[in-house]
């Protein structure tokens, strides 16, 4: 039985989110001069972001593609001689700038600000509820801690505190993506026809980003 697409895409992107994360922690190692020691919370809590944020993202994707599509349908063709003509003078559906445009724009919007403030607060709140006790010297603590059953506690959590963060990262955060995200948007709707293209390119751009994101969380939003 095949796997749903959005499925696959939601499982694609908690990998690469778990990557990301994996990344930035040996960035941080070296940068700071001190022994890598493999922290599992913060890969949890990236992964847990991205099976939370894929589905939603996936299907707001595919209301763009459907609303603004980027190629019409191809002209219906009668016969083998149209086909041959077609062959011969390369004709094939063109793309709608405008749609193309519009995808981009919303998607740079709307859908910017959208998953900004979802993931600043989420991400906040979650290391909040996570919050332990010391910095373990050992990866098997740390496993430990997300193995005991009391790892997630949103009691912990000051809301009051968390929104002050939010306000905090929001700008920061949508600036630094206004650097990145337009381009792939773009380049995307405009020349990666299929789906598999797209998730590929959007894929690998995520790739840097999640690195940068895990860098931003782990410094509480500190420039």
């Amino acid at each position: 039985m095949a796997v749903p697409p959005i499925v696959s895409a939601t499982l694609q992107s908690a990998v690469l989110s778990a990557t990301s994360n994996l990344i930035a922690q040996v960035m941080t190692s070296y940068k700071t001069d001190e022994p890598f020691i493999l922290d599992w919370v913060p890969v949890v809590q990236f992964t847990i972001w991205a099976l939370v944020n894929t589905p939603y993202n996936y299907l707001w994707q595919d209301f763009l593609e459907q609303t603004f599509p980027a190629y019409g349908k191809p002209p219906q063709e009668k016969g083998d001689k149209a086909k041959s003509a077609k062959s011969a003078t390369g004709s094939e559906r063109k793309l709608n700038v405008k749609n193309t445009l519009t995808k981009t724009l919303l998607d740079q919007t709307i859908g910017s600000v959208v998953n900004t403030f979802l993931f600043a607060l989420f991400v906040s709140s979650l290391q909040e509820a996570m919050r332990r006790p010391e910095q373990w010297a050992d990866p098997s603590k740390s496993a430990a801690y997300l193995l005991s059953g009391s790892a997630i506690d949103y009691s912990r959590v000051d809301w009051d505190a968390i929104f002050t963060r939010v306000r905090r990262e929001f700008v920061p955060i949508i600036v630094a993506g206004w650097r990145l995200w337009p381009l792939v948007s773009l380049v995307n709707f405009a020349f990666i026809k299929s789906i598999q293209g797209r998730n590929l390119v959007a894929s690998l751009a995520g790739i840097g980003w999640g690195v940068y994101i895990s860098l931003f969380a782990s410094r509480g939003g500190d420039s």
